[in-house]
């Protein structure tokens, strides 16, 4: 096995896969302990994983200041800053992204070694100088995690825990106040069809409020808002459901999903956190293939009901259909399970 000295982890986005790209970090510590670590991530998500103790320095990659196409002033600064990557003088870069920008980064770390998915899109393994064939039937943690093993002949060490610093959790326990037993409600998502009716989350809010002796909390992003309509309803007039859609950055986010009691999402970043929290989780998963990118090792935990013929498309805003399905008899007893068996796991022992 090579002695590797400075490695860069490249996974800038989107934050759900930053959360769960943790074990290829665990990994790379695991075999390299001496190795200065360092991760190249979306600068609005590097509190996902400034904080691991087996990251050394969190890369911040401005995508705001070159969004919108690459004019010539834009061109020149991303090429300015991208300039900088080669300053630490890797040595191994590891490409878990998989596309050209991605490998373009790589590539321009100057870094002798650059390894990446054999299949990544956008031409990217034209930029690595290692190319790890993986089966395409692999969920996308095991993909990740295949590219760093079979391309360095590393064990792969399987360590989803994320972590959060004090101040996050100061601020989340600001948020919730004196509610120490909550369930956080995550009921938006980018995709229409990955979206379980706001209407059933509020009616699911109102029977755990009434039989489960629980608060709820529930979270999205500020552009989010018109999603949650009959939940922020409800939160409006009963104070035991704490409308901070709009109001987290990712780090509070972390910090409230990581003293939940259960997370009830649909395929979000939350759930992926409340994975890595290894928190009690209902997942309401609709067009998206649950053994590829589901919660990792956690499919007993989602609730789908696929039918022949359907299509699996998250991108297709008639895939809302399947999520339809979902009842909220059957995520309110999956929920009031987890949480007995919470309950009983907290008892002292006789």
């Amino acid at each position: 096995m090579d002695d590797f000295r400075r490695i860069l982890l490249i996974r800038p986005s989107a934050l759900g896969d930053v959360c769960r790209s943790v074990p290829v970090l665990t990994t790379l510590r695991a075999a390299f302990p001496h190795a200065r670590i360092d991760w190249l991530v979306q600068d609005s998500f590097a509190a996902a994983i400034e904080h691991h103790p087996a990251l050394d320095n969190a890369v911040r990659f401005p995508r705001r200041a070159f969004a919108g196409g690459l004019t010539p002033p834009k061109a020149a600064a991303f090429f300015e800053w991208a300039a900088r990557l080669g300053e630490p003088g890797y040595d191994l870069v590891v490409d878990a992204q998989g596309l050209a920008r991605s490998g373009l980064l790589a590539w321009m770390t100057g870094a002798a070694c650059r390894i990446g998915e054999a299949s990544a899109r956008e031409g990217a393994p034209l930029l690595y100088t290692r190319r790890v064939p993986i089966p395409a039937g692999w969920h996308t943690v095991d993909r990740m995690l295949g590219i760093a093993c079979a391309g360095l002949g590393i064990a792969p060490v399987v360590d989803m825990r994320l972590h959060t610093d004090e101040a996050s959790r100061a601020r989340a326990a600001d948020l919730v106040g004196s509610r120490d037993r909550y369930v956080l409600l995550a009921p938006t998502s980018r995709w229409a069809s990955k979206r379980w009716p706001a209407d059933r989350f509020a009616a699911l809010a109102q029977r755990l409020l009434d039989s489960a002796a629980v608060s709820i909390v529930v979270v999205g992003g500020r552009d989010e808002r018109d999603q949650c309509g009959p939940v922020l309803e409800l939160a409006a007039r009963d104070k035991r459901v704490v409308d901070l859609v709009g109001q987290t950055d990712v780090a509070t986010l972390m910090a409230l999903v990581e003293r939940a009691a259960l997370v009830v999402a649909n395929d979000s970043a939350a759930l992926h956190m409340g994975v890595g929290f290894e928190r009690p989780c209902v997942a309401l998963f609709g067009p998206t293939r649950v053994d590829l990118v589901g919660p990792y090792r956690r499919e007993h935990d989602v609730i789908q009901h696929l039918e022949r013929g359907d299509e699996i498309d998250h991108k297709r805003d008639a895939g809302a259909a399947i999520m339809d399905r979902i009842g909220v008899d059957e995520v309110e007893s999956a929920c009031v399970a987890r949480l007995v068996d919470r309950s009983r796991a907290a008892e002292p022992r006789a």
